[in-house]
């Protein structure tokens, strides 16, 4: 149990803390959640660690809240580790008595508190507006499921898009720049040093590759060994350099079993699910019409930020290929449901909304004498199975337009695709 007083300095130093932070660049997530403030919903927002969960809380305190009319808790504290559910009510008296009376509660890593959904219903039901932060997506919603069926949505927010890379940078990006030679320049510019950093915050404010990896070691540790009871915690440690090294390629649970010497392949398939639900990672599956033939169907690795790359793989050269593919991936994602198709030949994404596929795109870094029959067939095979008009080869620089067929094939450079 907490003392009262412990519990008091807490609340200040968190408080001075939260407004002290650099507000940094506006987040593209803050228009959707302007569009959330209305709603008695609690606002979950998700994302792997320091994507800028916090950052984005002291932008919604700063854009709607006027610095003033809000409580704000971070349970990542270590002052907080013998915090239990039922000092929650001494929490809200705590920050009543400092603070007087507010209407929302700005709670960082709620999921640390074993039980947190019974406060959260009961203060809802009060009144209260919530925006709870956490690294684990599955575990909060899974959690608040129990106690707010309905009554709570999702905003998952990523590292730096290419967009908000360039705001960082100051970098005009709007459709006039892309004309202007010398915008162009430095768009293109800035464009390759998103595919060498990628896009962690805190990383590109201090260039410093020790934050990624002490990241990567904190999600490994905290959110997946500890929380889960893993033990061999070499294999997942290999498992997940492995995954990270063959970024992109096919796998299978059963070939992975084989790699790491996992006793089943029901072990690897847990392992890897835990590293999804700490948002660090997405498993592409293959598209197919039939469900128990896309759950056997071979699997593809893509990481939430490329940047983790350069520091935990294995492989002595990357390729460049790989990552613009997973750069490409991250920015569909918000388009609908990808899938990988498969069938003569391959192609690298579909999207599908609503059941319907709406989109087919190929990524390659360049469309040379080797490439470009390869990848334009795939594509070209998956715009006629689903009866699309056109589909888009995604490169590194090159641009044209191929019709074959009476089907459009429209090959654009990276850059100016992700704008």
């Amino acid at each position: 149990m907490l003392q009262k007083d412990l519990l008091k300095e807490v609340i200040m130093d968190q408080r001075s803390t939260i407004l002290g932070r650099d507000l940094g660049i506006p987040r593209h997530a803050l228009g959707r959640i302007s569009q959330l403030l209305e709603l008695p919903h609690v606002v979950v927002i998700s994302g792997v660690r320091r994507c800028g969960k916090s950052t984005l809380l002291r932008q919604i305190i700063k854009e709607h809240y006027a610095d003033e009319d809000f409580f704000y808790i971070n349970f990542e504290d270590e002052r907080l580790r013998d915090f239990d559910a039922s000092q929650f009510n001494a929490l809200y008296e705590a920050q009543l008595s400092l603070l007087g009376k507010k209407s929302v509660f700005m709670v960082d890593e709620i999921q640390n508190v074993e039980g947190f959904e019974s406060f959260v219903r009961r203060f809802q039901d009060m009144g209260f507006k919530f925006f709870v932060t956490g690294s684990n997506a599955n575990l909060l919603s899974r959690e608040l499921g129990t106690k707010l069926t309905g009554r709570h949505v999702r905003v998952e927010l990523q590292p730096f898009s290419f967009r908000e890379f360039l705001d960082m940078m100051g970098i005009d990006h709007d459709d006039r720049a892309k004309y202007h030679t010398e915008s162009r320049t430095r768009i293109r510019n800035a464009f390759d040093e998103y595919l060498e950093k990628g896009g962690m915050p805190e990383f590109l404010r201090y260039g410093d590759q020790e934050i990624l990896l002490r990241t990567y070691e904190d999600i490994i540790l905290k959110d997946i060994v500890v929380r889960y009871g893993l033990e061999n915690v070499k294999m997942v440690k290999d498992l997940y350099g492995y995954l990270i090294s063959n970024l992109t390629n096919l796998f299978s649970f059963n070939s992975l079993k084989k790699t790491i010497g996992a006793g089943s392949s029901t072990t690897v398939q847990n392992y890897i699910h835990h590293l999804e639900e700490a948002n660090f990672c997405t498993i592409l599956q293959k598209y197919d019409r039939s469900i128990k033939k896309q759950m056997v169907a071979s699997k593809k690795f893509y990481l939430t930020d490329h940047g983790f790359v350069r520091p935990v793989s294995t492989r002595l050269t990357r390729d460049r290929g790989k990552v613009l593919e997973n750069i490409v991936f991250n920015h569909i994602r918000s388009r609908g449901e990808p899938f990988y198709y498969q069938d003569d030949g391959e192609c690298d994404f579909i999207i599908v909304d609503r059941n319907e596929v709406i989109m087919a795109l190929q990524v390659t870094w360049e469309m040379n004498e080797t490439t470009r029959e390869r990848e334009v067939n795939g594509l070209l095979k998956a715009i006629s199975e689903f009866d699309l008009d056109e589909g888009t080869i995604v490169t590194y620089d090159q641009e044209e337009e191929i019709d074959m067929n009476g089907k459009k094939v429209n090959v654009v450079p990276a850059w100016k695709w992700l704008l």
